[in-house]
């Protein structure tokens, strides 16, 4: 293998186990379905500003399928993959345009609403109204997923961590 596809290797498993290890240690169950609130989103955006929307979709949707499946969350784990996946490459795309470069707030902002209404759309087939109850959690995390990344990257490029 190529140094610098087993460097990339390296850099996918490290960030999808700390999504996997960031959803775990924090989470919160919710009101209303049986989901919870966590700190995943974190990384799955940092994975985003990292390794652009690829990254995002890989590093989010099997990082945190795979804490959904740790925590016995097993029936939300499908719907995490590709809600978590897009979340991730929705940033990553966003990131790669004007506005994203400039004020990357705003593209891993859209990436976490994006995830609150994802989750409430199969939701409102599993728990129907009660759904509603997750959608100020979901948004809340997403945001605060989307403020710590950003600063943590901008701290870390200061660093010269990705050279």
């Amino acid at each position: 293998m190529e140094k610098n596809n087993l460097k990339l290797l390296v850099r996918y498993a490290v960030l999808i186990a700390l999504t996997t290890i960031m959803t775990m240690v924090i989470h919160i169950p919710t009101v209303g379905t049986e989901g919870y609130l966590n700190l995943g989103d974190m990384v799955v955006f940092l994975a985003a500003l990292t390794l652009g929307k690829k990254g995002g979709f890989i590093v989010g949707g099997f990082g945190s399928a795979m804490a959904d499946l740790l925590l016995g969350y097993t029936h939300y784990a499908p719907i995490t993959f590709i809600v978590k996946g897009l979340e991730g490459y929705i940033a990553g795309s966003l990131l790669e345009t004007k506005v994203g470069k400039e004020k990357p707030i705003i593209a891993t902002s859209i990436g976490g609403i994006f995830m609150a209404f994802g989750y409430f759309i199969p939701e409102i087939f599993m728990y129907g109204k009660g759904a509603i109850a997750s959608i100020p959690g979901n948004i809340m995390q997403g945001l605060l997923g989307a403020i710590t990344s950003v600063v943590l990257y901008t701290a870390l490029k200061r660093t010269n961590a990705f050279n």
